[in-house]
């Protein structure tokens, strides 16, 4: 097991660990509502996060806080590690897809799409 498996074995425990913590007394039933309901959580993750970016050009911008988008990302984080726990892939899994993922973009790239 390298270093990075060490890393995403660690989020995956604590997401668990968590999510036992939290309940699930209102959480959907079904995998594909309980993914559709992670998406939508993500969704407004992110336009949380991009509120934080300024923009809207036809505001004074304002600063851009970094540690407060990086709380943002992070809950980002929580609910694509739910999501990749309800499609059950392990943490060798998530990062067998995203190596996969990643040489398939790069071969795209090289080819001109």
């Amino acid at each position: 097991m390298n270093q990075y498996q060490d890393m995403l074995e660690k989020i995956f425990y604590e997401q668990k660990k968590l999510v036992e913590y939290l309940g699930a007394d209102r959480y959907p039933k079904r995998t594909e509502e309980r993914v559709s309901a992670l998406m939508t959580a993500i969704i407004h993750e992110a336009i949380e996060l991009q509120d934080l970016t300024s923009w809207k050009w036809w505001k004074r911008p304002s600063g851009f806080e970094i540690e407060r988008a990086q709380t943002e990302l992070i809950d980002i984080l929580h609910f694509v590690i739910q999501a990749a726990l309800e499609l059950q892939m392990t943490p060798q899994k998530l990062l067998n897809t995203y190596i996969n993922k990643n040489y398939v973009n790069r071969e795209r790239k090289r080819s001109g799409y």
